[in-house]
């Protein structure tokens, strides 16, 4: 027994349907052959895209990102033990541990030490988890800014949500279980913003304030749909960089913090850009660098444009979503500088495929892109029209390869039980 072909229908579209049956009847086979059984129930959660809001969350900015049409599934099961199971189509690891266990499973070793860490935190916020049988398989492009791990995270939330806590766990709370998980058992610094944008659905508008305090993050859902703008998303893959980019990582919120420091607060949501501008001649050579103060004015004014990108999303204002785009990437790369490494001027691949896209756009009149993610390297966001789609992914593949460029659109549903 598969999904319904309605329940499919609402998160796949009916263009879609087709190809979703032959991925649940599919993952059905494997966990039967796995696990010997043809009890199973069906789970998804989306990849996400990251919109406008580049890299404010760690200063309580705030975001506009989505869940995408990519996706990964799961058959899974209760099995009346205390152990947890879980194979993956296309991945040797097995996840294999004794929930009694969880404590000493080595950490920072992959999905075992993931999902380890997840039942960790569920027991500590106190909710309730038991042994259970789970098959996955996904289309989310691991290395490609589309958080493929949270997706795997709010996937497995899905099903101990689903079979041990009656559906009481909130989006939020997935967020916090994936977080916890990263951080303690995978060794990896996260926030909530990937976990809340692959468990919501659609696109949601976040606010970080309030999470310096009380763990807490604001969110709505907001009604950001690009095709109906006659635009589809393409995410390309601009080949992997060779520099080692942690420093780089922690030098934006760093130098943020500088800058806050310096206007007598501890993060930027608790300043202002008019505070800002009255103290800059003050902070000019007191501040480590003057990248530290373009990052500043690059938080205060990406923090504004979400809010401004919010408002023409009610208003139904295509073109002045598209523009706020635009300069959003704009930004990221003048202001917040994460196109590239400036240890490594030679190698700027994102910089690259972002001329290389914006020759594209030219020529066909239409368009916008801009680095996606943490940037430095990795991936870029290309918003196209729809009839120029697949001459731009081929465009693209004849510079980064084939199957570097991947289409996709934002979809309404997040992590989620499947009605059979």
């Amino acid at each position: 027994m598969t999904p319904s072909k309605k329940s499919l229908e609402n998160i796949y579209g009916s263009d879609g349907l087709a190809a979703a049956e032959k991925r649940f009847e599919n993952i059905s086979s494997l966990f039967t052959k796995a696990f010997g059984s043809d009890k199973m129930e069906f789970f998804t959660a989306p990849g996400r895209t990251e919109v406008i809001g580049n890299h404010t969350d760690h200063n309580g900015g705030k975001v506009i990102a989505g869940s995408i049409t990519l996706d990964t599934i799961g058959a899974a099961y209760p099995n009346g033990t205390d152990e947890i199971n879980i194979l993956s189509e296309g991945f040797d690891e097995v996840v294999k541990f004794n929930i009694s266990d969880v404590e000493s499973v080595p950490k920072c070793q992959g999905s075992l030490s993931l999902v380890a860490g997840m039942v960790s935190a569920i027991k500590k916020f106190g909710h309730k988890v038991g042994g259970f049988n789970l098959y996955t398989s996904t289309t989310v492009i691991a290395s490609a800014g589309v958080s493929s791990s949270a997706a795997f995270e709010m996937l497995v939330c899905s099903v101990i949500n689903y079979f041990f806590n009656d559906n009481k766990l909130s989006i939020v709370d997935y967020a916090k279980i994936g977080q916890s998980a990263e951080n303690v058992f995978w060794c990896k610094a996260s926030g909530l913003m990937d976990q809340m944008a692959c468990a919501a659905g659609g696109a949601i508008k976040l606010d970080f304030a309030d999470s310096f305090n009380n763990g807490t993050v604001k969110y709505e859902k907001i009604d950001l749909d690009f095709k109906k703008y006659g635009y589809d998303i393409v995410i390309v893959n601009t080949g992997k960089g060779h520099a080692d980019l942690s420093a780089e990582y922690s030098s934006v919120p760093g130098e943020m913090r500088e800058v806050a420091k310096e206007l007598g607060v501890k993060n930027l949501c608790e300043s202002s850009v008019e505070k800002l501008l009255e103290k800059t001649p003050d902070l000019i050579g007191k501040v480590n660098n003057d990248r530290a103060l373009l990052r500043a004015f690059h938080f205060f004014n990406e923090t504004n444009r979400v809010e401004q990108m919010a408002d023409a999303i009610a208003k139904d204002d295509g073109e002045k979503i598209l523009k706020l785009v635009d300069a959003s990437g704009r930004s990221s790369f003048e202001l917040l500088q994460n196109c590239y490494v400036n240890a490594h001027p030679e190698e700027q691949k994102i910089s690259l495929c972002l001329a290389l896209t914006t020759q594209f756009i030219n020529k066909i009149g239409k368009g916008v892109c801009r680095v996606h993610g943490g940037g430095f390297a990795g991936v870029i966001m290309a918003i196209i029209p729809s009839e120029h789609v697949n001459e731009y992914i081929s465009y693209m593949e004849g510079f980064v390869g084939k199957k570097n460029a991947y289409l996709m659109n934002i979809r309404k549903v997040g992590a989620a039980h499947i009605e059979k």
